[in-house]
Order: C-alpha cells, then sequence, then structure tokens
C-alpha cells in the first residue's frame, strides 16, 4: 500500500473519484446542505464540513466492513 506523507487529500484510486463525489453530495442533501457541490465550503462552518466528512468515514468503514465480511455492497 502506498503511503501519503504530503499532507493532502490524495485520491489513491482516480476511478473512484466520481463515486466518493456522489458520495459526498448524497450525504450533505442528507444533511440539510442542498446543492454542496455549488456551496463555497468556505462559508460553511467546519461542524458542516465536518459531519459531511465523518459520515463519509463512516458509510466507507461499513462497506469496507460488509465486504470483507462477505455480505456484499452496501446500498
Amino acid at each position: 500500500m502506498a503511503t501519503n506523507n504530503s499532507g493532502s487529500n490524495n485520491i489513491v484510486v482516480p476511478e473512484a473519484k466520481q463515486a466518493l463525489n456522489q458520495m459526498k453530495t448524497e450525504i450533505a442533501n442528507e444533511l440539510g446542505l442542498t446543492n454542496y457541490e455549488q456551496i463555497d465550503k468556505g462559508n460553511l462552518t467546519a461542524r458542516q464540513n465536518g459531519y459531511v466528512g465523518c459520515y463519509m468515514t463512516k458509510r466507507l468503514v461499513e462497506m469496507a466492513q460488509r465486504q470483507m465480511s462477505g455480505g456484499g455492497q452496501f446500498k
């Protein structure tokens, strides 16, 4: 596995970028942040941005756990 020492959020699997962006938008909508892809994220609170990232991480971990346990895809 490659290590990332640059401090930036590089996507390890570039083919997943579209799916990750779609997931981010869906989660933001679930949290009441409509039009998230057009919003200037600097105008949102740290809490709002943090919630989106937190729920993305939770969902990705759940997906990985399901896949590792043989439970198939999430959603």
